[in-house]
């Protein structure tokens, strides 16, 4: 098949699904991922032969968008802050509005200091590499429930050759963070393992009463134990998160999160109540509610 007739076929199948424009978007990913063609030379040469094993693969793309998968994990990554990053159905999606909390914590911190951050809930792991490689001089740590997210973010870290130290844990079930950092033993030789200068956090935070505002593809393929909190309880992992970075923050050190657009202003009220300095709500590009930074 020539590549002019696969993209007609591939246009015809996803018109009644998405927008002309995502269609488009698509199928330059997908023809570049196994073509390595760019858009110019799919244009220039409309008579290019796909041999059959690429064919097969290109049209097992075309069905699992049409069943609504995400392009990035049929290709299998993605970027994010413009880096490389591996993605499956054990990670969330990388999102922009991450990207701008990313951004956030670098333009708010000196590149020159030595400092210790720590991301909880990590995924793909794209902020704490994110961080690493933009703030040569921190030491990160990320942690996560997810072991299978884990293997991923421990790829992730080594293609973008930076060092993370990764944590398998449930936040939840920890009441202090000596529990994972600092044993018996050393405790009395440095009382800073389990400090930070950076806690920042992107966790669930979606209520279930919002999954009928959701995208099928992600509501259908994005992994849930990332997304959902109950409606009764939405700001469950604020809560946990914000009182342990009461107790392991270094002094002037700073809380980041990500957070639910529509609970800004309670999100905003819990870390007042639990004595946080100048807490910051911060829009995000479509003007949401999306991102507080808070001192210790």
């Amino acid at each position: 098949m020539y590549i002019q007739q696969f993209k007609t076929a591939f246009f015809n199948k996803l018109n009644t699904l998405y927008p002309s424009t995502e269609i488009q978007s698509f199928f330059n990913l997908l023809i570049d991922f196994k073509l390595n063609l760019s858009r110019i030379e799919v244009a220039l040469h409309p008579d290019f032969e796909i041999c059959k094993a690429d064919l097969e693969y290109l049209q097992k793309a075309t069905d699992d968008l049409e069943k609504q998968i995400p392009i990035q994990y049929i290709i299998g990554k993605t970027e994010f802050y413009g880096l490389p990053f591996e993605v499956n159905h054990n990670v969330l999606i990388p999102r922009p509005e991450t990207e701008e909390l990313v951004n956030w914590i670098i333009s708010s911190t000196s590149k020159n200091k030595q400092i210790k951050i720590l991301d909880i809930g990590t995924g793909s792991g794209c902020i704490p590499i994110s961080l690493a490689k933009n703030l040569p001089n921190a030491t990160v740590y990320a942690l996560d429930v997810s072991a299978e997210a884990l293997k991923t973010a421990k790829i992730n870290a080594k293609n973008n050759n930076v060092n993370i130290h990764f944590i398998e844990a449930d936040i939840l079930k920890i009441d202090s963070l000596k529990d994972i950092f600092v044993s018996t033993a050393n405790q009395t030789e440095n009382s800073t393992l389990d400090k930070f200068d950076i806690i920042v956090s992107n966790p669930p935070y979606v209520r279930e009463l919002e999954k009928t505002h959701m995208q099928t593809n992600v509501l259908e393929h994005e992994p849930h134990l990332a997304l959902f909190v109950t409606n009764n309880n939405p700001l469950l992992f604020y809560n946990k998160i914000a009182d342990l970075a009461k107790n392991h923050l270094l002094k002037d050190g700073n809380l980041y999160f990500e957070i639910n657009q529509y609970l800004g202003k309670e999100t905003m009220e819990l870390l007042t109540s639990k004595k946080f300095k100048n807490p910051e709500l911060k829009k995000d590009m479509f003007g949401e509610d999306r991102m507080i930074k808070a001192g210790c």
